[in-house]
């Protein structure tokens, strides 16, 4: 369940009604204009990449007239020229993605998105491979673009190998593989539906951030290659309701508690040939978490227990298949589990560098095969490996700063200097590094300025803007800037005197008048909801309707350490429920709140915690907007579920606690429900079951369903119209501003 000014600063300071009041003047900002283009973000581009030699930057940007719709364009450094490499509404053919597609687009939380949405650079530098309405292309940063497929079927996960010699994709459920400008050709054989070749299993995909299910081996020479038998995992029938029909699907869903799917691994040639089965161990009901091939031409697989306890990292003989344990990384605590990362590359020593939370934070260490070095300490985790300079002996990760921002720093891959800061850290930021770890491409952004990013140099000198997404004129969102709100932060104690940090941004408050608090929260294990990034114009939109805006992390969310997230074990819809209840009581202590106007909203983990606030604590909130939330954990599948809360049919006792059906009819205070009717993630059976129990028990309750629509109910019609929802809802309710 995975669902995150210095032009203007001069405007904002120089404004003394944004220092401590909110003044409201035309335009509006409603939520139609929130999610119209052009974005009010600015240019919001994605998957931004150096080329391998560090000479390129491509990025993936969205248009001025169509904020969904992305093109791939290409920035030489030397030159600082921009240059679109392909228009994807003129080169693409607008069909019809096929289902397989459109779940692993889901899976990637690129479902909304249209034209380009990934591309790979071949390891030459060549050009990039785009895939793009179910075909490939190969660009070329002279402008030039080949088609290589042109067929009526979709194919999926596309790659170059790793010399640039091949391109691969897998078909029909098997991994097609042919030289870059000739015929592809399968190389695993056709079986029944339930065997897929090349594909990662849906928990793989939706839970553990891998994608692929094959990886091509140094030279071209050889490839590994996943085998999924899905035949033991339980059928989900899932009703797609669409707005003029309905489609049924049979999906391979592994719910808590029941069989995943059988994955195995084997390694063969390009051709198919020489294919060897990897031993995996003799226990089958393991997670393959991530594999890649070593500088020595070994194979190294993460082979997860079924538990998420214990991860042994297995060396691998791609000529025979034998393996041995390398080492193993176990939990940091009895009562925890190991969160999956792709903080790790492979030295050309044979050395690994590689993340751990073993001292109850997340840090780097280095394993020669045999001791380890710690090269991080101390309580702020690092969060992101991006990038190593072999040739200096330094690496680059990002690490959380004061809790409430992230920073890029370098360290030394012999531990022998401390780290060094190369960020501003009045903004949060974030960076990725060309392959030889000589350039940083740094993203960053705080409360009153819009996402930028700029190229800098291993040291952190910018030598570049490449979107410096100024608020001037002519940014759309300088027409909304009087009536920005910047943010006020702070902490209150949890019920074990845990900090707990909070985000409030308030309208214009008059003296002797009280407000309406909108209190949005996720409280789910990942997110951090809470920190000193922009926050985009939603927030913004309903303070301008005259609503308090507030959010809180509680315990169990992420950056805070192995004994802040903890809580959680065996314990979902506990702690979370506490300490945002400590969040209400605290906001009903400020006299500029109204105590009886604090309305809830949360999407998914969120959703769920909704429904468990409003039965621990009824009267506590004036009203709760639930959407799509999980209401039941055995209805949600193994690798996300089991992490936190154990095999149901271990713990039962636990899953019944979590539960937000047993004492559904205890909620007393309004509520409407929001689903999407084709949501294959929190499948709609959550909904309905509640539902159920609510109409039985006689508990009023609204709703407001979307057919078609899956776990991402977004656009530029149908936000609008749910937010207007939500909002239509609280007026009904007496949940209003003061006149």
């Amino acid at each position: 369940m995975r669902f995150s000014m210095l032009a203007a600063a001069a405007i904002l300071t120089a404004t003394p009604a944004m220092a401590d009041n909110h003044v409201t003047t035309e335009p509006e900002l409603t939520f139609e204009r929130v999610f119209a283009s052009p974005s009010l973000n600015g240019p919001s581009p994605r998957a931004a990449r150096l080329s391998p030699d560090g000479k390129y930057l491509t990025l993936l940007r969205n248009r001025d007239d169509a904020l969904e719709r992305y093109d791939l364009w290409g920035f030489d450094i030397a030159t600082r020229e921009w240059r679109m490499l392909v228009d994807s509404e003129s080169l693409g053919t607008g069909r019809e993605l096929s289902e397989d597609e459109k779940m692993q687009r889901e899976r990637a939380r690129v479902g909304n998105l249209k034209g380009i949405i990934s591309y790979q650079w071949a390891s030459d530098g060549s050009g990039v491979l785009v895939p793009l309405d179910g075909d490939l292309y190969f660009a070329k940063l002279d402008g030039e673009v080949t088609r290589l497929t042109d067929t009526e079927e979709t194919e999926l996960n596309p790659a170059l190998s790793s010399k640039a010699g091949y391109v691969s994709f897998v078909r029909d459920r098997r991994l097609w593989v042919g030289k870059v400008g000739e015929e592809a050709k399968p190389i695993t054989p056709k079986e029944v539906d339930t065997i897929r070749w090349g594909e990662a299993e849906f928990v793989a995909q939706e839970e553990m951030g891998r994608l692929t299910g094959y990886w091509w081996g140094p030279n071209d020479q050889r490839i590994a290659v996943q085998r999924t038998d899905e035949s033991p995992v339980g059928i989900v029938t899932r009703a797609a309701i669409g707005a003029t029909g309905t489609k049924v699907f049979d999906q391979r869903y592994p719910v808590a508690g029941s069989n995943n799917a059988i994955v195995e691994l084997f390694i063969m040639d390009p051709d198919g040939g020489n294919r060897v089965k990897v031993d995996l161990g003799e226990e089958t009901d393991i997670y393959i978490a991530r594999v890649d091939w070593g500088p020595d031409d070994f194979l190294y697989v993460q082979r997860q227990n079924r538990e998420q306890t214990v991860m042994d990292v297995l060396r691998v003989d791609p000529a025979t298949g034998a393996s041995l344990v390398w080492f193993t990384e176990t939990a940091a605590r009895e009562d925890y589990w190991i969160n999956l990362s792709n903080n790790y590359k492979f030295l050309k020593d044979g050395s690994l560098l590689w993340w751990s939370e073993r001292d109850g934070y997340g840090h780097f260490y280095r394993f020669d095969g045999s001791d380890w070095t710690q090269l991080t300490s101390g309580t702020s985790p690092t969060t992101e490996l991006v990038g190593v300079n072999e040739e200096t002996g330094e690496f680059f990760y990002q690490a959380t700063h004061e809790v409430l921002t992230q920073q890029i720093y370098r360290g030394m891959l012999d531990g022998s200097a401390e780290p060094v800061l190369l960020t501003d850290t009045d903004y949060t930021n974030s960076a990725v590094m060309d392959g030889k770890g000589k350039l940083l491409l740094v993203s960053r952004s705080k409360s009153d300025q819009p996402p930028q990013s700029y190229l800098a140099t291993r040291s952190g000198e910018q030598v570049t803007w490449v979107e410096e997404n100024a608020l001037d004129e002519d940014h759309p969102y300088t027409p909304y800037l009087l009536s920005h709100v910047p943010p006020e932060f702070g902490t209150i104690a949890a019920e074990d005197g845990t900090e707990l940090h909070y985000m409030m941004l308030k309208p214009e408050i008059e003296a002797g008048k009280q407000y309406p608090v909108f209190y949005y929260h996720y409280s789910g294990p990942g997110p951090q909801i809470v920190d000193k990034g922009w926050d985009g114009a939603l927030a913004q939109a309903v303070v301008d309707r005259g609503y308090i805006y507030f959010a809180l992390d509680n315990r169990g969310t992420a950056n805070r350490g192995v004994d802040f997230e903890q809580p959680l074990y065996r314990a979902m819809g506990g702690v979370e429920v506490r300490d945002q209840k400590t969040g209400a009581d605290f906001l009903k202590t400020l006299d500029f709140v109204d105590p009886e106007k604090i309305a809830l909203y949360g999407w998914s983990y969120g959703g769920y915690m909704t429904l468990k606030q409003l039965q621990a604590d009824p009267g506590l909130y004036a009203a709760g907007i639930s959407g799509a939330p999980v209401t039941k954990w055995e209805l949600y599948d193994t690798h996300y579920t089991e992490r936190y809360m154990g095999d149901p049919r271990e713990v039962p006792e636990a899953y019944e606690v979590a539960s937000a059906i047993p004492d559904a009819t205890r909620i007393a205070d309004p509520l409407l429900l929001i689903h999407g009717m084709a949501d294959d993630n929190v499948v709609f059976e959550n909904s309905s079951e509640l539902i159920s129990v609510l109409q039985e028990g006689n508990v009023p309750f609204e709703m407001m369903l979307y057919p078609g629509y899956t776990h991402r109910v977004s656009g530029e019609n149908i936000s609008p119209h749910m937010w207007n929802t939500i909002f239509r809802f609280l007026e009904a309710n007496g949940v209003t501003p003061p006149e």
